[in-house]
């Protein structure tokens, strides 16, 4: 049934079928017959329509009973009133706020909101066939005094928000990452703001469309969010998204146009939003929010260094499944020289970069993992803004020492640091230097045009030559260090060597696995050989919010010293305890037990105390945590304990002859198996007979002259690595431009559900120096 349109206030009772029967919201209850009934009220509050997974269409109004004396006796006198499909769009066209309507085949339920919402603690749902809206507008007998169907909005100051809330506020973007997909459908961005009060508060996102999401380029930039929930988080206020929610954004540059950058093809803005925006950008300006050069151009970048670019995409190439090249320009040259990556021509989707390569103009950045859905939308021509860009020094397999580095560009997996890439308007104020700087290329790049392409590409891995008449002269990257005396045999022939038995061979990387390193890095224990992932942050964080439910007593140990701090912002006690004995002996600070923590908590104190062990409470005795959390935080670095070989509980810490506070002393104390951090690789290895896989593993720190210890909490050793890994396997490289590896093979057995099975390792093989 649809919205039916009456003439008078009167006819909602006379134009009506008579056999419904008037029912007031007061009497309204989960037992209410909902047949042949109708209820009657005026449109106090109309939210937009939103899109639901359940449903196509829904739309919230609150409407208040007419009846003046129970209007007032009771806050229940106003409901909920939830629109599905159709007639949720039709409401929407056909009702405004202060109408007067009568609907009729609605149901029942449960109201979700009644204790953040005040309002009745039932709500009407309103879909099907026989659900129909009588309306009466209030604009028809008020004429110019009608009440303004357009929304009215009150903004929060950021001090001033309540948990539980559904609010609208206005911020200034102080830090902010770019939409990255979730576990589920979803994409989530998340942001910082704060505003004139002081008060920082943190906004998470969550939408499945990316161009739902704010269109933020830059701290300083001004953020308006409607119909935003706020809520305490980790005891700090945080903003999320609820149903209806929307955002708009602005340049935060005084006297910059006050341009709205919409998630919403109709949003409401006015002068009073005008003049928030300008009081904002006047305020942020006092407090130095807006940074003055927000990106960094080429021209200015140095090797090594993490850096915001913004810049124009000229072409890109898809190179594998977790690899896309980007070649982009700014206009300005590269104070070092820049790495062509070769693309096969019929690979590249874009015009030719021959020019730009030659004046060393053009930055050929490598995007991974999960920055790989936005970068595959992007098309040549459009205009963006990359953030925490890594410039990467590289030498080719075999270049000689005296040869300068290329650089190359490297946009990491992850959200670290606000890590992610977006595409910028063409009319953004931002552009207008880079577009001037890209017009003075233009004569020059047309002179140009007519220069064979072929000519001009730099091929950057140099494949292995043949000499015309003999045998192979082969570059190799690594370098067998075993001392063995041994002839090199083919893989076909280690294939039917009977193990166990050491080979020398002459080899290409096909493929080789995890694709994503830093799942290369796994936790084992040298007592059950058991091998294990190293948990996520996500999951660490869940352990240590178990422990902080039940609200436990903090620990009571006759060998402790105890200092509790309760906070009521935190609502919890923070507890931390010491060994008596070391405070004796003035070592008390090389080891803490800390409890009532969560994990954010943990990694802010630990980097300035040497080692913290987290604990919690059973019955007033201290507990280490589950071991699928660290055991032991110093400083950046995490420790483990093995779970099956580690003592379930401890007496009393064993403290005494101890000089050194290290892991393996304080694993020892508190009976904890340590477990080892260990790389382990798959390569699937490759010659002129056929192809074998190996493991990389034991020999693998040697391999990559790196520590897994170490690696695990340095971004630098991670992408030492990855480059390793990229000069070893070229994205996108064919076979016969990849590097030839002398590898030391052990062949070995071992025993898998009851049958032998012939095993593959590289051993005693390590990187070249001058890779």
């Amino acid at each position: 049934m649809p919205v039916h349109s009456v003439k008078g206030v009167n006819d909602l009772d006379t134009k009506v079928p008579l056999h419904l029967q008037r029912v007031s919201i007061l009497n309204l209850n989960l037992m209410s017959d909902c047949l042949h009934r109708s209820v009657k009220g005026k449109v106090v509050q109309k939210g937009p329509v939103v899109s639901c997974r359940q449903k196509e269409y829904l739309l919230k109004a609150v409407i208040q009973g007419e009846d003046p004396q129970q209007s007032s006796a009771s806050q229940h006198a106003s409901i909920n009133v939830i629109f599905f499909g159709t007639l949720a769009k039709d409401f929407s066209q056909s009702v405004s706020q202060g109408d007067i309507i009568l609907l009729t085949g609605f149901t029942i339920s449960k109201s979700p909101s009644e204790q953040t919402d005040k309002l009745h603690p039932c709500h009407l749902e309103m879909s099907g066939p026989d659900a129909g809206v009588y309306v009466w507008s209030s604009a028809s007998s008020s004429g110019p005094s009608a009440v303004n169907s357009e929304p009215k909005y009150t903004y929060i100051p950021l001090n001033e928000l309540k948990p539980r809330r559904i609010v609208n506020v206005y911020g200034v973007v102080t830090f902010f990452k770019q939409p990255f997909p979730t576990k589920g459908t979803d994409f989530c961005s998340t942001l910082k703001i704060t505003d004139p009060s002081n008060a920082k508060v943190g906004c998470t996102i969550f939408s499945e469309r990316l161009e739902d999401h704010p269109q933020i380029y830059r701290v300083g930039d001004i953020i308006r969010l409607h119909r935003v929930k706020a809520q305490v988080f980790n005891g700090s206020m945080t903003l999320l998204t609820s149903l209806g929610w929307s955002t708009v954004t602005f340049d935060g540059t005084i006297d910059s146009p006050v341009e709205p950058r919409a998630s919403s093809r109709t949003f409401h803005f006015d002068e009073a939003d005008k003049r928030a925006v300008e009081a904002l950008r006047q305020w942020a300006a006092s407090q130095s929010l807006l940074t003055s050069e927000p990106t960094v151009p080429l021209s200015s970048v140095q090797p090594k260094m993490y850096f915001d670019l913004t810049c124009q995409l000229l072409a890109k190439a898809c190179m594998d499944s977790r690899c896309i090249l980007l070649k982009v320009w700014d206009g300005t040259e590269c104070g070092h020289p820049l790495l062509n990556v070769a693309v096969a021509p019929d690979a590249l989707e874009g015009e030719s970069t021959s020019f730009q390569d030659r004046q060393n103009l053009t930055a050929n950045i490598l995007v991974y993992d999960n920055h790989l859905e936005v970068a595959r939308m992007l098309k040549p021509g459009m205009f963006l803004r990359l953030y925490n860009l890594h410039a990467v020094p590289q030498i080719a397999p075999g270049q000689p020492p005296d040869v300068p580095f290329h650089l190359s560009f490297h946009l990491h997996g992850g959200t670290s640091y606000g890590r992610g890439l977006r595409c910028i308007p063409s009319d953004s104020p931002d552009l207008q230097s880079l577009k001037r700087m890209l017009e003075s290329h233009a004569e020059k790049l047309a002179d140009e045009a007519e220069v064979n392409d072929g000519t001009l590409l730099d091929v950057w891995y140099t494949p292995p030559e043949a000499v015309s008449g003999g045998a192979d002269i082969k570059e190799f990257c690594t370098v067998q260090i075993c001392g063995h005396t041994l002839q090199q045999v083919s893989l076909a022939h280690v294939k039917t060597s009977t193990p166990p038995v050491v080979c020398h061979v002459h080899a290409q990387v096909k493929s080789y696995q995890p694709q994503k390193l830093y799942q290369c890095l796994k936790l084992f224990c040298p007592q059950c050989k058991t091998i294990k992932e190293v948990p996520d942050d996500e999951s660490i964080a869940q352990v240590f919010e178990e422990a902080l439910r039940g609200r436990s007593q903090p620990c009571s140990e006759h060998w402790a010293v105890t200092s509790s701090v309760d906070s009521h912002q935190l609502d919890r006690a923070v507890t931390m305890h010491v060994s008596c004995d070391m405070v004796l002996n003035n070592t008390h600070s090389q080891l803490i037990f800390l409890q009532g923590v969560t994990l954010d908590e943990m990694c802010l104190i630990s980097g300035a105390h040497k080692n913290l062990v987290p604990v919690r409470s059973e019955e007033r005795r201290m507990r280490l945590l589950d071991f699928s959390a660290p055991f032991l935080f110093c400083g950046d670095k995490r420790y483990y304990g093995c779970q099956q070989c580690s003592q379930s509980s401890f007496v009393e810490p064993e403290i005494s002859g101890v000089e050194v506070w290290d892991e393996q002393n304080i694993a020892k104390a508190l009976g904890v198996q340590l477990m080892q951090y260990v790389l382990l690789l798959k390569f699937e290895l490759e010659d002129e007979t056929g192809t074998l896989e190996a493991l990389l593993w034991e020999d693998a720190e040697r391999f990559f002259h790196v520590s897994s210890a170490e690696i695990s909490s340095s971004q630098e050793l991670q992408d030492r690595v990855q480059n390793i890994m990229d000069r070893l396997h070229p994205p996108g490289s064919s076979m016969a431009q990849r590097p030839w590896l002398a590898l030391c093979l052990s062949v070995y057995t071992v025993e898998e559900k009851g049958r032998p099975q012939v095993c593959y390792q590289i051993a005693n093989t390590e990187i070249r120096d001058n890779l």
